[in-house]
């Protein structure tokens, strides 16, 4: 009888939705404006939270933000806010919900100067995934050049919740950046992605 060797994944994702968001989604390279609009909104709904919380409640968020359809987003008045706000099933911060209607403005404004917002994004990586090469969790920054220079550019575009930090996390999950660990079968499958 043949062993299975068991698979290699990183180390952050232990819970069944962490696991299934680890190997169907995270890193792999992102070039959809919608879905990059949803992907920074949940990073910046994750700020002082972990990112299971967010990602159970992320069905819940396309529900409650008409799927991240950015038109219809940047077109909330305080009356659609006010009833996020009474949404349980998303995380109910104020400055969090306003700044979602802030960014999905700004990214229609970027929109027509790029053309996209997916050209507008992935120039601040040259076009091409950056790849790292981690051996372990610990050696894994939570900022670099890249997400310094692009959390300064969204703030000056007008976004909210845009840190470095959260750029940061949002490269990796967009597969601006490929963080996955060498060990990590998704780091060669992702390395291979653009």
């Amino acid at each position: 009888m043949a062993i299975i060797a068991p698979l290699q994944r990183c180390s952050w994702p232990t819970k069944p939705l962490d696991i299934r968001y680890h190997d169907e989604e995270w890193g792999v390279p992102l070039h959809e404006d919608r879905a990059l609009f949803e992907l920074l909104t949940l990073e910046g709904a994750q700020a002082g939270l972990s990112w299971s919380i967010v990602l159970a409640k992320r069905e819940q968020y396309r529900q409650a933000f008409d799927g991240f359809e950015i038109r219809t987003v940047a077109a909330y008045d305080d009356a659609k806010v006010a009833a996020l706000l009474g949404d349980a099933g998303i995380v109910r911060h104020r400055v969090k919900i306003a700044s979602t209607v802030t960014n999905a403005r700004a990214v229609l404004t970027i929109q027509g100067s790029f053309g996209s917002f997916d050209r507008y994004l992935w120039r601040f990586v040259g076009g091409q995934p950056l790849i790292g090469h981690h051996e372990s969790a610990r050696t894994i920054p939570t900022r670099s050049r890249e997400s310094d220079a692009l959390s300064a550019d969204l703030r000056a575009r007008g976004f909210k919740f845009v840190g470095t930090t959260i750029c940061y996390a949002f490269m990796q999950a967009s597969g601006m950046i490929n963080d996955h660990l060498v060990s990590c079968r998704q780091h060669r499958i992702c390395a291979r992605l653009k």
